[in-house]
């Protein structure tokens, strides 16, 4: 293997040197064209749909992790004692929720609960409201564990 030649360090070190002299120099503000330029973020209006519009979305999508992931026949038939927990328990600027619980009734005649939010603009691409949900004993990949405590506020 042949040693680089002297020609060669040399423009290394000069390409160095340059790069060197770009990243020392003072940073400058933004421009005005570069300041949130059509970037106007999330305007939240707090317009989050009532608890029972979840239940069909839950229901539709507990079917298809129990059938798709767990092999299991299990399927909700029913809620009951659907209610509002808590809206916007956080600061006014983090994203609104809704925070509901439910009794669901299962295909194998057990009531469990439901720990659910509405999230608004959480839905696919950012379009309406998005879902989260945890049945209470059957959160089986443990997302939500102890007892689905993190599906609550």
């Amino acid at each position: 293997m042949r040693a680089p030649s002297l020609k060669s360090l040399r423009f290394v070190a000069v390409l160095g040197l340059m790069f060197g002299a770009l990243t020392l120099g003072e940073a400058k503000a933004a421009n005005p064209l570069e300041m949130n330029f059509w970037l106007s973020g999330p305007r939240y209006d707090g317009t989050v749909a009532d608890c029972d519009r979840a239940l069909p979305t839950i229901a539709t999508q507990f079917w298809e992790k129990e059938s798709s992931f767990w092999n299991s026949p299990l399927k909700i038939t029913g809620f009951s004692a659907v209610r509002e927990v808590a809206f916007r328990p956080w600061q006014s600027d983090n994203i609104p929720r809704r925070y509901c619980a439910a009794d669901a009734i299962l295909n194998d005649g057990k009531v469990r609960k439901v720990h659910f939010s509405l999230i608004e603009d959480g839905g696919f691409a950012g379009y309406g409201n998005g879902v989260e949900w945890c049945v209470v004993g059957l959160d089986r990949n443990w997302a939500y564990n102890p007892a689905c405590r993190a599906a609550k506020p």
